[in-house]
This record gives C-alpha cells, structure tokens and sequence, in this order.
C-alpha cells in the first residue's frame, strides 16, 4: 500500500533560485493548456511576468513560495510588490497535490506576510474558469471587484480582478 501524501512531504522554500522562471512557466503552460486549453499568448504572459518579478526582486517587500517533493518543483505563489498594494501571482499548485492542504498552507504564508510588511491592500488576476482558486481567494476576504472579456490567453474568457483590504 503506497503511502499517502502529506505537508510533511513537501518543502516549501523562500529562495528564489536558478531555474524557477522556467520551472514555473513549463508548468502553467502545459497545465493551463491541459485544463483550459490556455494557448502560446499565456505562456508568454507568465514568462514575462517572472521575467518582470526577478527583476525587481527584493527579499524585503516580495517574497516566492516554491513547493518542492522529491526535489521537483510542484507549486509555486508569488507576492508582488506594486507599491502601496501586493500582488499575488502565479499561485499553481499540480494536480496530484492538490486537496491535501498546500494550497491552504501558501495562503497563510501569504496573508502573514502581507501583514509583515504592512501594506494595506492587495489585488490578484484570475478568469472565471479558475472556479477553485476563486472560491479559496474569497475565504481569504478577496472580493471580485472587476471583471473584463478578453482573448489575451488564446480564446474568450472573463478576466476577473479580486482585491483584499487590509
């Protein structure tokens, strides 16, 4: 009987290393593209967004949380420093380790953080076909505050905007 997968089996790291930008791009890419037929315009979206975040990353007000098992990354959650606001980006989580936690753990990891440098607002992109994620961000106080048609990711959807006041 093969043992079931727990917290205590993933390590969550803070540093940002080698490798993650493309790490993290690979799996949104093909996981997105499997589960919603995501296309080439998401993946560049996200590169260029990791590629924006390491740039200008600063260990004192940006933070990355990478889920490793078995020395592969499995999950990944971003917090952004815009300013007066944070933003949570590139929040995946594969599908084999999801509904034991995780996703629950790199939320609180987030939130505490959030209020460890005091800013007083955050904001988060998604689309109305991320249904789970959405429902976690709401349990977390997000509220859906915009929502915008587009075809940026290679076919209709609605962009949807969820903001936390802090």
């Amino acid at each position: 009987m093969a043992k079931k997968l727990s917290l205590d089996d993933i390590i969550t790291r803070t540093e940002f290393r080698e490798g993650d930008i493309e790490c993290i791009t690979s799996m949104h890419a093909t996981l997105y593209k499997k589960e919603y037929d995501y296309g080439l315009q998401f993946e560049l979206y996200v590169a260029a967004g990791l590629h924006e975040f390491a740039k200008q990353y600063e260990a004192k007000n940006n933070s990355i949380w990478v889920c490793e098992h078995n020395g592969n990354i499995i999950g990944s959650l971003l917090l952004v420093n815009r300013g007066d606001a944070a933003q949570l980006r590139y929040f995946i989580l594969l599908p084999e380790y999801r509904n034991i936690g995780l996703g629950k753990k790199l939320m609180d990891l987030f939130i505490a953080y959030l209020h460890q440098c005091n800013y007083k607002s955050c904001y988060l992109w998604t689309t109305n076909e991320q249904e789970a994620a959405a429902h976690l961000y709401k349990k977390y106080g997000f509220e859906l505050t915009e929502e915008k048609p587009s075809t940026a990711f290679g076919k209709p959807l609605i962009e949807q905007r969820y903001d936390l006041k802090i």
